[in-house]
């Protein structure tokens, strides 16, 4: 047992977990693959010991700061939040500090970061970029340790993502085999910007090809952009829908946090969920199970995603040369209340069609 006055020690977690230090070492660096139950076990008897890695000697023996780097578009989407807490716990679990930013009205903060980067203020870069041609991965020839999150297709650095597109079709036959035929795009235009950009352009192709495959059309006047992907541009876009007077019986929203808003408004028009209309979201936030009408989501594991962010970063730290990886995350499509059809349909008239 460690003495109260002194301090836990590598050696210290080693003898709590039954393994040996230079296996606490791996977990904290990242520089071996840990068995997932030996890696749980050793964070364990971190948390029991309240051990604290000491940052500044390792950076001193590696030229190391122990600080990462992570961007994201916008902090006050529920998916960048956990997200956020995702990498932080993978992070800490492997001794290094996250440096938090947003990203999306300031591309020029990539570059602070980069710059950091380069400065050896940071060690990495944890990166999801809203456009490819808005990242400082298309306009830098020699890149630091960098890892994308999200859809950003491009074969320079390392990148870990989720098939959206495929997942946004299993989306759209999900509604269609609950009984809807016009399905709202809530989240991006064909004829709009939105096939330019990253997750938005993969799941509004994903959308079209859903639609495609069921012979369906694609109609303009159910496709809307959402330029801020929170509750409250989820509530906006629902609104521009319904003010256009369009008869429609699902909404497939681009993240969950757009689906939320969009059912508040769907709501406060006189439409009922699920019963007028299908809502479907993306992503799996933890306020889509405790919703009003607990939200059908494309769900994916956060922590897992995370993790093998922080693990193809680590690795990249140490060598450089490695050529670009990407990993995929697998997800799933759960089924909730909020798509229990077939749904009787609604318009901006305010009443069922």
């Amino acid at each position: 047992m460690t003495p109260p006055s002194s301090r836990p020690t590598m050696r210290d977690v080693a003898e709590r977990a039954r393994v040996s230090p230079k296996t606490v070492s791996n977990v904290l660096t990242g520089t071996a693959q840990v068995r997932e139950p030996t890696r749980l076990r050793v964070e364990q008897a971190m948390r029991e010991l309240d051990f604290v890695p000491n940052l500044s000697a390792r950076g001193l023996r590696n030229g190391r700061s122990g600080v990462i780097g992570l961007a994201q578009p916008d902090l006050r989407a529920a998916f960048s939040a956990s997200m956020t807490h995702a990498v932080v716990e993978a992070a800490h679990a492997r001794g290094l500090v996250v440096q938090v930013e947003e990203t999306a009205a300031e591309p020029a903060r990539e570059r602070d970061l980069v710059t950091r980067a380069r400065t050896h203020l940071i060690d990495g870069m944890i990166l999801n970029p809203v456009r490819l041609q808005d990242s400082v991965v298309e306009h830098l020839d020699h890149l630091p340790p960098i890892v994308l999150i999200g859809e950003v297709e491009q074969h320079r650095t390392d990148r870990v993502f989720i098939n959206s597109r495929s997942a946004a079709r299993d989306a759209v036959r999900h509604l269609l085999a609950r009984g809807a035929r016009r399905i709202v795009a809530l989240g991006g235009a064909e004829h709009g910007a939105g096939l330019d950009k990253a997750t938005q352009g993969q799941r509004l192709r994903g959308y079209l090809a859903g639609l495609a495959e069921a012979e369906l059309p694609a109609s303009p006047e159910l496709q809307v952009e959402v330029p801020e992907w929170t509750i409250a541009g989820g509530a906006a876009g629902m609104r521009e829908i319904l003010e256009r007077g369009a008869e429609f019986d699902a909404v497939l929203a681009f993240t969950d946090s757009i689906a939320l808003g969009a059912m508040h408004e769907l709501r406060s028009w006189g439409a009922r969920l699920p019963e007028d209309v299908l809502v479907c979201g993306f992503d799996d936030v933890e306020h889509a199970r405790f919703a009003g009408t607990p939200l059908t989501t494309i769900a994916f594991d956060h922590q897992a995603y995370a993790n093998a962010a922080l693990d193809l970063l680590t690795s990249r730290m140490r060598d450089r040369g490695l050529p670009p990886r990407a990993q995929e995350i697998p997800y799933e499509l759960l089924a909730r209340t909020s798509t229990q059809g077939p749904p009787a349909g609604f318009s901006g008239k305010n009443s069922p069609i």
